[in-house]
């Protein structure tokens, strides 16, 4: 940040990196191993729809570019209760890179086409053997991961949330601002 911007009090907002979204097949391993944490195969892309047939075009090209692939996953599209937009895909659990490959291309794709604004998170949801789950979450905006850990209809396992923080702090960029770490309730997967 230049002397100018300081002195009026602006600052760049920070770039994202979808880059980082291939850093989550590593962080699988670590939440397996140390917290019995398993992918559930899933992974979602959540962003506002805009209104025009350039919009529907491009959503629609994302859905057929991920359906075309040799091992295609499933694709779903769907709203929650807030007017957001899900992108699910749903592939072979086993593997992450993939999983993480096809949510880069669905963010780059809208991002490229001017959709960007529209973009809010990616969540890859994460489940053990007693039926913990949480969701780990990128946020678009900020180029920064967090976990959400709904226990309830209503409530989250702030423990959970801040030991997979901890856990993951060397290997992803964490979100550092706790009130950013929004509560995706009914995101699908979790």
């Amino acid at each position: 940040m230049g002397l100018w911007e300081v002195m009026r009090a602006r600052t760049q907002p920070k770039k994202n990196d979808l880059d980082a979204l291939f850093l989550v097949p590593s962080a699988a391993i670590t939440l397996q191993t140390a917290l019995g944490f398993e992918p559930t195969g899933t992974g979602s892309v959540c962003y506002r729809s805009a209104t025009g047939a350039a919009f529907a075009q491009t959503q629609d090209d994302v859905v057929a570019l991920l359906r075309d692939d040799a091992d295609a996953p499933q694709v779903s599209v769907s709203q929650d209760d807030y007017g957001f937009t899900w992108l699910v895909v749903s592939g072979d659990g086993d593997d992450m890179s993939a999983l993480c490959t096809d949510l880069h291309a669905v963010n780059t794709t809208l991002e490229l086409n001017g959709f960007d604004s529209g973009l809010l998170c990616s969540m890859v949801p994460f489940a053990n053997a007693s039926g913990q789950r949480f969701g780990l979450t990128y946020l678009y905006k900020q180029g920064t991961f967090y976990p959400f850990a709904p226990s309830g209809e209503q409530s989250r396992d702030t423990l959970l949330e801040l030991s997979v923080r901890d856990l993951l702090a060397p290997e992803l960029p964490m979100e550092p601002d706790l009130g950013r770490w929004l509560a995706v309730w009914k995101a699908p997967g979790l």
